[in-house]
């Protein structure tokens, strides 16, 4: 079996923590670990050959680093880049194209990176009890057993048994107003739609050629026309062609033989605050804190604070969300509305939706500390053994303080080491490279003076290293 990480969702409704530039499965849950490492985890732990992940061409690097810091043995993994969201349905069938090569006849468990999971062995049950129905050419879904009347998830219909297990999807049913849910309860045939899947690679490319064929089309070219090996990057003019659309409405709703595992998962799509506020335990008067809070005479309420304290005092029923450069407060019955803050947002091109303080890059990671005209101050991380590329700036100059590890700093080919409370200068026009020669993360700050400080000045160089 191949396990497939879909690693794309935006997350909208987890603003102001989820942007564009760091979507949903790269945030941090309570106990350090975000949803795409507990995605792979997950992957890893059903025992499959191999993890395929298909995510965004601007989220490769950041997503090896989350697998690498997991610190695993060495498990095979393969990358398919998209460079554009084109939706489930085509994630997928790429996916399936890349198994396909291989062997049609191999399972395929397909997991969405930012669903939380916190029943594992008995995820890893529901994945043996899917795998023989695959293997008998169904199309498999997995059915959260629900606990509540919800509105927001969609719902299948349970059919008849299957004599290789689990049973026939009778139907799909799109999100119900609350009383169509309660009755969906008490039959007890009505699970909700988790978005996990398992069938044969050719499985689904026979029910993608016959329900969509222009899909199947023009997916199939893009994929002869693309740059492969084990990182693929789809070719972006083809790819643009796939109509985008999800999975259920392309395929699960309308195919033949589709079958449905119960279980019981302690499942979550986490997809608002009240959900993410449920990881966090509540103090006695209900109040969930995560980060550094005062709180005084208010009731269930909950605070997210990154990098500084929040007081709160004479409130109830708030989620209050805190980051460096955006603040979100709303009455947890109104959490779903954050989306519409962020349509907002996205018409006025406000940064906050699309950039993210932390700015990861291939060799790690910077965050602006502060920014005014003639001076920019920047903390900048570098992992291991990595380097930025050698260039220069013809508007401004830039000082460093090495604060943790050890940095070779090349200065006009010359290199210098540096260590914690040393420092080096390039002036406008100095061509310069760093280098984190060590073990250990290396951990500077960056001074930038000049009259321009746009990322557009730089100019590339030969690598010195």
């Amino acid at each position: 079996m191949v396990a497939v990480i879909l690693s794309g969702g935006a997350g909208t409704r987890l603003w102001p923590v989820s942007r564009e530039q760091y979507p949903k499965p790269f945030m941090k849950l309570p106990d350090g670990q975000s949803l795409l490492q507990k995605t792979y985890l997950r992957a890893v732990g059903t025992k499959a050959r191999q993890v395929l992940t298909v995510t965004g061409q601007e989220y490769y690097f950041s997503t090896v680093h989350e697998y690498q810091t997991l610190g695993l043995p060495e498990v095979p993994t393969a990358f398919i880049l998209e460079p554009m969201r084109r939706n489930t349905a085509p994630a997928i069938a790429m996916a399936a194209l890349w198994v396909a090569e291989q062997d049609p006849l191999e399972p395929m468990l397909v997991l969405s990176a930012d669903h939380l999971i916190q029943h594992e062995a008995a995820f890893i049950q529901a994945v043996g009890q899917a795998l023989p129905i695959a293997q008998e050419g169904y199309l498999v879904t997995f059915g959260i057993q629900p606990t509540y009347p919800a509105t927001g998830f969609g719902y299948i219909e349970q059919g008849p048994p299957l004599p290789c297990g689990g049973y026939q999807v009778a139907r799909f049913v799109e999100k119900p107003d609350r009383s169509t849910a309660e009755g969906y309860l008490q039959t007890g045939r009505y699970y909700w739609n988790a978005g996990i899947f398992c069938f044969q690679a050719g499985a689904y490319l026979e029910a993608l050629q016959t329900l969509q064929p222009q899909m199947y089309q023009n997916a199939l070219a893009c994929w002869q026309n693309s740059e492969k090996g084990s990182v693929v990057y789809l070719n972006p003019t083809l790819f643009k062609q796939v109509p985008a659309e999800s999975v259920d409405y392309a395929i699960m709703e309308k195919a033949q033989r589709v079958a449905v595992v119960p279980a019981d998962l302690g499942w979550s799509d986490l997809g608002s605050w009240d959900a993410a506020a449920e990881l966090v335990p509540p103090d006695a008067q209900g109040n969930r804190v995560l980060g550094e809070a005062v709180l005084l005479e208010t009731t269930d309420t909950f605070v997210q604070s990154e990098d500084r304290l929040v007081a709160v005092i004479g409130v109830s029923d708030l989620v209050i969300v805190d980051t460096r450069d955006a603040l979100l407060v709303a009455r947890r019955d109104k959490v779903q509305e954050v989306r519409r803050v962020v349509e907002q947002l996205s018409q006025a091109k406000h940064n906050t939706v699309q950039r993210h303080p932390i700015i990861q890059r291939p060799w790690g990671s910077y965050v602006t500390l502060e920014e005014t005209s003639g001076f920019k101050i920047r903390r900048v991380v570098v992992r291991p053994g990595q380097a930025l590329s050698n260039h220069r700036h013809h508007h401004r100059s830039e000082h460093w303080t090495v604060l943790r590890g050890t940095a070779q700093v090349w200065l006009e080919g010359q290199a210098r080491f540096l260590r914690p409370n040393e420092s080096a200068s390039a002036l406008a026009g100095v061509a310069h490279q760093i280098v984190n020669p060590g073990l250990l993360e290396l951990v500077l700050i960056e001074v930038q003076t000049g009259e321009y400080l746009g990322e557009e000045d730089v100019e590339r160089l030969d690598s010195l290293v």
